[in-house]
């Protein structure tokens, strides 16, 4: 089939790839030239394990191609993709910023030649569908198109994956004609039994901002539970196998950390919040998963300045990750925008590393961070290392080599990858996270 992607960010550009490997023509559209010439160049403007390949592959193939021109992309389109950005809003009200979605909508509203269906797949608030199924007809209103939801579950450092093997497929539509042409697209994935969740477009919106809550709200229990654990004298670790082997619980998000970030859990539960609001409901389970993770990276400044014998005042500070999760370079809500800034305010340098995140970190954190490109650098001359971001390249350090090089033997693991006694074994002082021995 011919399919149109409007928006080449993190969900298009995967979200147009998988497409284009399923068989169908593709063409992403976005209207930042630079970024379409980078594409054509053959370049990714995002770090996704395995993306630059699969783009290069479907580029070759002549089924996946870039452009800034609507005109050569929507009329042949017998499904257009909205993927463009859904940030909160600019005013710090928690809303969801949709005016990318509207003008996209109003600027593909001329272009519609025939039936085509029109699919929301960025993260929108419920009712959102319909505010661009009206602003299309009323910019077009002899257009022949249905209005349809098709919300994605990509996790960065595993999208490919995620996409061309998923755990379901939610398709919230309103005619038979749209079902039978999202079917079709999708057929590849009935050959593997990929159960598709056919519902009203008010549930597939609502079914993105559950899913994602839920998952907040178990990220935001285990690290309260992590709290208990050290105030009791218990291990968080065996705690969370012991209630994660319960097969009503499951052991998935039950990994205590520093807080989470990324694009999506920050702002999709404060828009949740604020959709309830208006309808003059209440959500205090997810209202108190927000208020967790906040208090949650205020809780590892603590933890960090407590280790450092209650002052990071002129010590050095040494930090291996940045971005908010491993394989990924996106630092949006990331813990280390919230912790690094109030260990430096206090007199704290701090020196880091990540394989991929410190380009975007160096535009978001102070000036006086220093980034080093070796991670056994940051151990030269630290009172502390903090292990804030779980990489596989750290999760092997010899720290009876490091040791050395520190002026504290002081290691502080907020994701809990070391053994304490091994590392106490090395000769340093172990913190983990949760861990009350």
């Amino acid at each position: 089939m011919n399919i149109t992607i409007i928006g080449t960010g993190y969900v298009g550009l995967v979200s147009g790839t998988c497409f284009s490997e399923f068989g169908h023509e593709v063409v992403c559209v976005d209207h930042d030239e630079a970024k379409i010439a980078t594409l054509c160049q053959g370049q990714i403007p995002i770090y996704e394990p395995g993306l630059a390949a699969l783009v290069a592959k479907n580029v070759a193939a002549g089924r996946l191609r870039f452009t800034t021109d609507l005109s050569q992309a929507v009329p042949k389109a017998d499904a257009v993709f909205l993927a463009v950005g859904t940030p909160s809003s600019r005013r710090g009200d928690g809303y969801a910023d949709l005016s990318y979605l509207y003008e996209a909508a109003r600027s593909l509203a001329a272009h519609l030649a025939g039936y085509t269906v029109v699919v929301d797949k960025s993260t929108v608030p419920v009712g959102t569908a319909r505010q661009v199924e009206r602003i299309i007809r009323e910019a077009n209103p002899g257009a022949s198109f249905d209005m349809a939801s098709n919300p994605e579950f990509l996790r960065e450092g595993a999208a490919i994956n995620d996409f061309m093997r998923p755990d379901r497929v939610v398709v919230g539509v309103e005619s038979e004609q749209a079902t039978s042409v999202l079917r079709e697209i999708y057929t590849p994935l009935y050959l593997i039994e990929t159960p598709i969740v056919i519902t009203s477009i008010e549930t597939a919106e609502l079914i993105k901002y559950a899913a994602n809550a839920f998952l907040a709200v178990k990220i935001s229990f285990i690290n309260e539970m992590a709290a208990i654990c050290e105030a009791v004298g218990a291990d968080t670790i065996a705690l969370a196998k012991g209630i994660g082997l319960d097969g009503r619980i499951g052991k998935k998000f039950l990994h205590p950390g520093p807080g989470y970030g990324g694009s999506c859990f920050p702002k999709d539960t404060v828009a949740l919040l604020r959709t309830v609001q208006e309808h003059g409901v209440s959500a205090r389970i997810v209202e108190a998963a927000v208020e967790v993770n906040a208090a949650q990276k205020a809780r590892m400044v603590k933890k960090i300045r407590d280790a450092l014998g209650g002052s990071e005042s002129g010590k050095t500070i040494g930090v291996l990750g940045l971005a908010f999760k491993p394989e990924t370079d996106d630092m949006r809500e990331a813990p280390a925008l919230t912790i690094l800034p109030a260990l430096l305010e206090r007199g704290a340098k701090i020196q880091a590393h990540d394989p991929q995140g410190m380009h975007e970190a160096a535009k978001l954190l102070p000036a006086s961070m220093v980034y080093v490109d070796d991670p056994l650098e940051v151990f030269d001359n630290a009172d502390a290392v903090v292990l804030l971001t779980e990489w596989n390249q750290y999760r092997a350090l010899d720290f009876s080599k490091m040791k050395g090089r520190m002026r504290q033997p002081i290691f502080i693991d907020l994701r809990n990858v070391y053994e304490p006694h091994k590392v106490r074994a090395a000769g340093y002082a172990y913190h983990g996270n949760g861990r009350g021995y």
